[in-house]
């Protein structure tokens, strides 16, 4: 986490103060900038790639746990946790959809005011 922040900030400040700041030593940070990414975080990039496109098929309403079982079945091994903990870190949420809530009832038996102002509703031609 240090490093990418040295990474996104070394344009604005040189990388030794950063190093220094964040206690860390700058051979540290050149070092993780020449390491190759680990199998784990390329399989991890690799299944977010897959979560997003899931996710924009479901037009954004599947979760975690649908994204998972949707990625069981193209094969692809993986646990509830790690799913929701790569769509957490990816910004990625489901979408809820509303309800729909009639708020008129027409068939009541209460008494219908009167048209007091006599008014007509119905189009000009």
């Amino acid at each position: 986490m240090r490093y990418r922040f040295i990474e996104a900030e070394k344009a604005g400040f040189p990388v030794g103060l950063l190093c220094r700041i964040l206690q860390v030593s700058r051979s540290g940070y050149y070092g993780w900038r020449q390491r190759p990414m680990s199998a784990r975080e390329q399989a991890n990039r690799r299944l977010e790639f897959k979560i997003r496109t899931l996710h924009r098929a479901s037009r954004h309403t599947y979760g975690s746990p649908r994204i998972r079982d949707a990625l069981r079945d193209a094969g692809e091994a993986c646990g509830k946790h790690r799913v929701a903990r790569i769509m957490h870190q990816a910004g990625i949420r489901a979408r809820t959809v509303r309800t729909f809530k009639a708020t008129t009832n027409s068939k009541h038996r209460h008494p219908v005011a009167e048209n007091l102002l006599a008014l007509r509703f119905h189009r000009r031609p």
